[in-house]
């Protein structure tokens, strides 16, 4: 910046965070600051000394606010080169003190559309004109300006003008992160906007009629900030990285503090996420030890450490090396069973632990220092939806899009279809397998018995196949017990091989054109079966 100018600094601010350190630190360097409005104010009761912007332009704030820096005199002292003779001479001519320093954070318009009962009126009067101008006009003047969009970037910046001026690389960086900062809150502002606009036209069109693009936008944006690098991706040679959504709600796996163990690879985020999603379906206390993206065992009861005792021994063999989610805080008595000897712990997701069970699962197992101890702050109930509305897939070209399979199945639509009605016990129990089935890669098939899996058939070609599996599983466990099919039983034998095992009550979607001869099945064997109406595939 040519020597002929003081330095100034134009500060223009929602996010107040750091502020008051900033420009007790820009006063000191000898910066003087021009701000607006609320920024001003606030800097005021700091004891900063500032300049308002009306002051500096001569013209003052209008029209609520929504016109205070759309001035030749603050974009021409940002965009401004004074080392070019012909913008020397225009900066001169109408009195232009160019910016060495811009701060400027944005309307919080994302934060606003987010609350319960936001209004058009408030979301169209949170989008910020006069900050995306100047972030813009500072970033592509960066070879003269310093853009600052982020708190976290005060004392970088700070540190940098201590030793004289911003170097070229911090410039450069501040440019680039600025140009991400506008990118995404237009996308947030356009997908906002391409909403209103699908409202529109699904109120125009006759009941019925499915809408292109009412549901899912013509051109779908994602804004994923990078969390951390990860150990390795599904095996040693695949890099990998964990991108979270921007506002992540708190009840995602997006906001879990680790507090304990190594570092966390792909696969352990992808049993985590598995793990929290199926005990979440329960009030009760309850477990899950999830392999391979699939319970192998699970279970509900009145204690957590009884949760867990059920769950681990639904596949003992199966449940070493796994990871473990409770939706109850963990307490000393379940640390204990995770503990005794010959069990090994990849990884435990819970609401938290109390200070006895933290202390014994990092000093008492040999794996004391390796697991990973997770903690998710706004752990969700069976009633709270998780945030994410969409699942997202990608494959050769292009990504799978669809709503979660996160629905809540209502038990009115549920038909008892065989002579017998089920019992007050095999009903709770067949409540239990159905919620467990959605999360069990297809083709899946749960025994279950006093809210506990017995056995687990998944990811097979053929549903007779995992019918088998979870019979062996199950041994004489399931007797008395229950089934759940993801998917219709296409043929009886299905059914066979349930009863055969000794299960006395089924509960599938049905919609098979060999739905008779399924329901005959079961009537032979004394079987009770429900058809709820509705599949649940997870691929």
């Amino acid at each position: 910046m040519a020597g002929s100018f003081p330095r100034r600094a134009l500060i223009s601010v929602s996010d107040k965070t750091g502020l008051a350190e900033l420009a007790k630190g820009l006063n000191e360097l000898g910066f003087e600051i021009v701000s607006t409005g609320g920024t001003r104010a606030f800097l005021q009761q700091q004891g900063a000394k500032v300049i308002d912007i009306a002051e500096y332009t001569g013209f003052p704030e209008i029209m609520d606010g929504r016109v205070k820096t759309l001035h030749p005199k603050v974009h021409g002292a940002i965009l401004g080169r004074p080392n070019v003779p012909h913008h020397a001479e225009a900066i001169a001519a109408h009195g232009i003190i160019p910016f060495e320093l811009v701060v400027v954070n944005l309307y919080p318009f994302e934060a606003t559309i987010a609350k319960p009962g936001c209004t058009t009126e408030d979301a169209i009067e949170n989008i910020d004109i006069g900050g995306p101008s100047m972030v813009r006009s500072a970033a592509k003047n960066h070879e003269h300006v310093g853009i600052v969009t982020c708190p976290s970037q005060y004392e970088r910046v700070l540190t940098e003008l201590r030793t004289g001026k911003l170097s070229h690389a911090l410039r450069c960086e501040l440019a680039a992160a600025a140009f991400a900062c506008t990118a995404c809150y237009d996308r947030a502002i356009a997908d906002y906007m391409a909403g209103m606009v699908g409202k529109l036209v699904a109120e125009e069109v006759p009941e019925g009629v499915t809408v292109d693009g009412a549901k899912f936008p013509r051109v779908l944006h994602l804004d994923f900030e990078r969390r951390m690098p990860l150990r390795y991706g599904e095996n040693p040679h695949q890099a990998a990285a964990f991108f979270v959504e921007r506002n992540a709600d708190a009840t995602t796996l997006a906001a879990f503090e680790k507090l304990h163990g190594k570092e966390l690879s792909y696969n352990n985020l992808l049993d985590l996420d598995s793990a929290m999603a199926i005990v979440r379906e329960f009030d009760q206390p309850a477990a899950v030890v999830i392999k391979h993206n699939n319970p192998c065992g699970c279970a509900i009861s009145d204690s957590l450490s009884s949760a867990f005792e059920k769950a681990y021994a639904g596949d003992p063999v199966s449940a070493f090396g796994g990871i473990f989610g409770l939706n109850r805080v963990v307490d000393l008595a379940t640390a204990e069973q995770l503990c005794l000897p010959d069990r090994f712990v990849e990884a435990i997701i819970a609401p938290g632990f109390t200070d006895e069970a933290f202390q014994l699962l990092t000093t008492k197992p040999k794996w004391k220092n390796n697991v990973r101890l997770l903690r998710v702050p706004g752990w969700p109930s069976s009633t709270s939806a998780m945030t994410a509305s969409m699942d997202y897939r990608r494959v050769t070209g292009g990504l799978l899009v669809q709503t979660r399979d996160d629905v809540a199945d209502p038990e009115s639509e549920w038909k008892v279809v065989t002579n017998r009605q089920p019992t007050d016990a095999e009903l709770r129990d067949l409540r239990f397998a159905w919620r467990l089935c959605k999360h069990v890669k297809s083709n899946a098939i749960v025994f279950a018995k006093d809210g506990a899996i017995t056995g687990t058939g998944a990811g097979q070609m053929s549903r007779l196949d995992s019918s088998e599996i979870a019979a062996k599983k199950s041994g004489d466990r399931c007797r008395g017990g229950v089934v759940a099919s993801d998917a219709f039983f296409p043929f009886r034998d299905g059914i066979d091989q349930a009863a055969k095992a000794g299960i006395l009550a089924a509960i599938q979607p049905g919609g098979s054109r060999n739905d008779p001869e399924v329901i005959a099945a079961a009537n032979e064997h004394g079987m009770t079966m429900i058809f709820t109406g509705r599949r649940h595939f997870k691929h």
